[in-house]
């Protein structure tokens, strides 16, 4: 299974742990093969520098580990499928690139898709109720 996840679900994940939490572990215990690109890794890392306050150096530690358990693609098709917050778009980019079966996402404009071109769009708790067959 390809999963991508928006870059909300790594910002939880790290901040604040809980559910994006537990889907990053299993992401690093290789459950599921996580897909991301340079694009979505930049914006992370400047959230995370700039409204989270961490250090460049914990940023390039977020950055190469997450370079180490994900598969990195390099998207080449610029979509605008998302009028109304258009880095979004990225995170669909991503997930076609990267042949993915599943976005994980917290944002109101990606998870009212549903899905796009054949990849589901979830939330963190329905993608893990997915995951466990519950």
């Amino acid at each position: 299974m390809r999963v991508v996840f928006d870059t909300n679900v790594y910002i939880s994940a790290l901040m604040f742990g809980g559910l994006p939490g537990a889907l990053l572990n299993l992401a690093f215990l290789q459950s599921f093969t996580l897909i991301v690109s340079p694009a979505l890794l930049d914006e992370l890392c400047e959230k995370l520098k700039f409204k989270f306050k961490l250090s460049a150096e914990d940023v390039a530690l977020v950055r190469e580990r997450l370079g180490k358990v994900a598969k990195i693609v390099y998207p080449d098709e610029l979509l605008h499928v998302v009028k109304d917050d258009p880095d979004d778009n990225r995170v669909l980019e991503c997930a076609i690139k990267g042949k993915a079966n599943y976005i994980i996402s917290g944002d109101r404009h990606l998870v009212k898709l549903g899905s796009y071109g054949g990849i589901l769009i979830v939330n963190a708790r329905t993608f893990l109720e997915a995951l466990h067959g519950i």
